[in-house]
């Protein structure tokens, strides 16, 4: 078990770059869009959520909630263009079309398809399970889970030193 600190630490990172993308899904039959933030250092997946379309105002809710939860004054977001440009002035972030360097929430997004994939096609149950998966996942991704980018590593021990 990770003491308390650790918690804290993640909570309120501090990143410099963050990649931002969603992704389409199916959840019991419908489709919905997976948001996904993470940290282009240390690959700390910062924030996951499920929302029933893609556009400005599900980037705005979405890049809410990471502002919630990180200090991202400081921040570039990497992004396409799938409405974050207008989110990302709504909430005056700082952002930049990236293509390229975005990999890191593209690799993200195999890994979450991969580990689906293995199981079933798609989630069976209720968003709301989605979303409990999707967490119970971001912390196995962030701190069990070795990433051969970071030398077997995970992301939250590259945050923390």
């Amino acid at each position: 078990m990770r003491p308390i600190r650790t918690l804290c630490v993640l909570r309120t990172a501090q990143p410099s770059r963050v990649a931002v993308d969603e992704k389409q899904i199916e959840v019991d039959g419908e489709k919905k869009w997976l948001y996904a933030a993470i940290d282009t250092e240390s690959n700390l997946l910062l924030e996951i959520d499920v929302y029933s379309r893609r556009g400005t105002d599900p980037a705005a809710a979405f890049l809410h909630r990471l502002t919630e939860k990180h200090d991202l004054d400081e921040t570039a977001f990497l992004v396409d263009a799938g409405g974050y440009l207008t989110a990302l002035a709504h909430h005056e972030l700082s952002g930049q079309l990236n293509y390229s360097e975005r990999n890191h929430v593209e690799k993200w997004f195999q890994t979450v398809s991969m580990r689906i994939d293995r199981f079933h096609s798609f989630w069976r149950g209720s968003p709301a399970s989605a979303r409990s998966w999707l967490r119970r996942f971001r912390h196995h991704y962030n701190h069990d889970r070795p990433n051969q980018a970071l030398n077997g590593r995970t992301p939250a021990d590259e945050v923390l030193n």
